[in-house]
């Protein structure tokens, strides 16, 4: 069910399936239409937008992406308990906050914004704050939680399998536990193949990804990072490669979350296109950080201590799995 339809700076009230919603936009919604429907779990965020120039794929919810976009709509269905929403329990009400943001790229015409996205629900009697909540509980910046792993072809659960035949695709995805209300994007710095779980001066090892985010397998297979589902989560399809056939590999990966507005040439998602070249996941108008992947990736800003500060780097590894001869 619709509930609110925002132009040209109005606040509306209604309510929609037991909760209060309170849909806010701003003076430059003249040009969109931002429809909100909150569900008893979930968030339903339809935006329409009338400027032909206007890259619907660069709209943020929080620290999500949309669900789906086309030229000129961009649709979010969330849980409240995803995206970084932030909860407030004020007298009789239970209030949902959260900022639809369009990041515009450097060479935009079309500036950046953001929108206010609310829903306040009448509080149950029977509900009490808990004591320990690490859905929306703030904590720094380093208490981090770093996840990876084999995945089923739609990336919706675990690998049925962990042998695979020479050439199919491998899924993996990687993600971060952002126990804090500050977005971060989630890189795949470098990922090495090895026969052992542990890498050492011996090891033999075949480069997957290299050169500060480069799918070096993308150039000659068809290897590529998937669309992002969040800025939390990154999903590679890995077409399996000739490389310890039959034996057990370990992909050693070094994962980095990363501040979604500090890309450069040094904190990228680069894979290969055909026909194409380099492309950047995040943001194809800035494929340009991508150029070096044939060279060698430096960053143009100085590091210091204080760039460091936003994000962090961890070392995960995947396996054992298999990759088999199919002729075998």
């Amino acid at each position: 069910m619709h509930c609110v339809s925002s132009k040209h700076s109005v606040m509306m009230v209604s309510f929609c399936q037991g909760a209060l919603l309170l849909g806010l936009a701003a003076a430059m919604a003249v040009y969109a239409d931002m429809k909100v429907d909150c569900g008893p779990d979930f968030v339903t965020l339809m935006w329409t937008e009338s400027r032909p120039q206007a890259d619907t794929s660069l709209l943020r919810l929080g620290s999500c992406f949309p669900t789906s976009f086309s030229a000129g709509e961009a649709y979010f269905y969330v849980d409240l308990t995803d995206c970084n929403f932030r909860r407030l329990v004020t007298g009789d009400a239970l209030v949902y906050s959260n900022d639809l943001t369009y990041v515009a790229s450097a060479d935009s015409y079309n500036l950046a914004f953001t929108h206010p996205v609310v829903c306040a629900y009448e509080r149950p009697k029977d509900w009490y704050a808990m004591i320990y909540d690490p859905v929306f509980k703030t904590y720094s910046l380093g208490d981090l939680q770093f996840n990876i792993g084999l995945m089923n072809d739609d990336f919706s659960g675990p690998a049925e399998s962990t042998r695979f035949p020479l050439g199919s695709i491998i899924p993996i995805m990687a993600s971060v536990v952002q126990k804090t209300h500050q977005p971060l994007l989630l890189l795949l710095e470098e990922c090495v193949a090895a026969t052992t779980p542990e890498l050492y001066p011996e090891s033999t090892m075949y480069p997957i990804i290299s050169n500060k985010g480069c799918l070096l397998e993308s150039v000659s297979s068809r290897s590529k990072f998937e669309p992002r589902q969040k800025s939390s989560e990154i999903r590679l399809s890995l077409q399996t490669f000739t490389f310890a056939m039959g034996e057990e590999v370990f992909i050693h990966c070094k994962l980095l979350a990363w501040d979604p507005n500090g890309l450069d040439s040094t904190k990228k998602a680069c894979h290969f296109v055909e026909g194409h070249g380099w492309e950047l996941l995040d943001n194809l108008a800035q494929s340009n950080l991508c150029d070096c992947c044939e060279s060698k990736c430096k960053s143009r800003r100085q590091r210091s201590v204080a760039s460091e500060k936003h994000g962090m780097v961890q070392k995960a590894v995947i396996g054992p799995f298999t990759i088999t001869d199919v002729n075998s």
